[in-house]
Parts: C-alpha cells; structure tokens; sequence
C-alpha cells in the first residue's frame, strides 16, 4: 500500500469568517489534530480593541510568538494537522494593515519584519491553505453572534482594510506558489449545509490523493 501523506492544512479568512469552527468540524471528520489560535487567554486582546495605537505592536509580537511555537509543533508532529489561521496572516494582513493605518509605527514594523524573517526559514509551509471569503455585513452579523464583549466595538473600516489585505495576500501567495482554495462564505454555508461542508472535505481527500482543486 502506498505510504499516507502527512498533510497541513491552513484555514485562512478575516475576523468571524468561521475559521475555528471550520477547523474543528474537518479535525473530527478527518481525525487529524487541530491547532487553535489563542484568543480566550491573549493578555493584549481587549487593550488592543480599546486603543490599537498603543497597543498593536505587543499584539502582533504575541500573536508572532505563539503562532512560531505552534509552528514547531506542527512540523514535529507525525500526522496531518490542521491550523486555525497560519502565520502568514499575522505578518500579511494584520501587522502590514495596522501599519497603514498608522497604528503600527515604522519602527516597530521594520523590526517586526525583522522578527519575521528571521522565523522564516524555520517555517513549514502549508500544503493548502482555505480561504474563507466575506462581505464585511456577514463578519459583522457573525462577530455580533458569538458576543465576545472586545469585539463588539470593530470598525467596519478595519474589517474592509482587512479583507483588502487578504484579496491581495491571497494573489500574491498564489504566485509564491501556495496552494490555495477560496471558499466564499455568501454563497455557501459550511456550517448548516452537509453539501457545502463536503465541498471543502473532498478537497483536502483529494489531495491525499494528489489530485489538486484549484477553486470553489
């Protein structure tokens, strides 16, 4: 028989998008191990929400630092995994949006750039990378659902310049060669939809099987 691929797998997408409960439902029908990222216990969260400028620069540090640990842990693990948001969008997306905005000094991003690359020749990349894609009204209607008292004060502007960032992220690592599935979360419910689920399930079996899906 042939020798099972071990796979890592990526869910990308903008603050509620259904990340964590994408990973967790592919983790139990895939039986692979899940990798969280830390919310619930960020020290710099609810600051950060409250006064961005302030506190942004130890955010993304944190975020950086756990997400590299987390990053040994998957390419020492033996088995498939799956990750709830890569590294790749704490550098690409947020830190890079917080600095537009001014929020994130050039001091401060030159050297956490610095940091970033000196982490990445360490890095595993992901063997696909999902990506779920939403209007800012759907992140907002979903934001409100889950009630996490520090979020419910994001700028819809914030939103839009988050979702400008991955658009352009994700054509970018497209051309870097990763492998990418966006999934787009207004027409399809993964959730609530068996169907929908099994689109982005059969996805990742075929490229056990190395056949690869280029779109959803």
């Amino acid at each position: 028989m042939p020798k099972k691929r071990k796979l890592y797998v990526a869910i990308a997408g903008n603050i509620g998008v259904g990340k964590t409960t994408l990973t967790r439902m592919l983790s139990e029908r895939l039986g692979w191990k899940a990798y969280y990222e830390k919310v619930i216990d960020n020290p710099y969260l609810s600051d950060f929400y409250g006064d961005m400028n302030r506190w942004s620069f130890h955010l993304q540090v944190y975020f950086l630092s756990n997400r590299f640990r987390t990053q040994k842990q998957i390419t020492d693990w033996p088995d498939s995994c799956i990750q709830d948001r890569s590294i790749y969008e704490d550098v690409e997306i947020f830190a890079y949006t917080l600095h537009q905005q001014g929020n994130m000094s050039d001091r401060d991003y030159g050297n956490y750039q610095d940091l970033f690359s000196i982490m990445d020749c360490y890095l595993r990349k992901p063997d696909l990378i999902i990506y779920l894609q939403a209007s800012v009204e759907h992140l907002l209607k979903h934001i409100k659902k889950r009630g996490r008292d520090y979020e419910q004060s994001i700028d819809p502007k914030y939103l839009t310049q988050l979702n400008e960032a991955y658009d352009a992220w994700i054509e970018r690592a497209k051309k870097e060669k990763f492998h990418i599935v966006t999934f787009d979360m207004e027409r399809r419910d993964f959730e609530n939809n068996e169907q929908d689920f099994n689109i982005i399930y059969q996805s990742i079996k075929q490229m056990e099987k190395q056949t690869w899906l280029d779109g959803v």
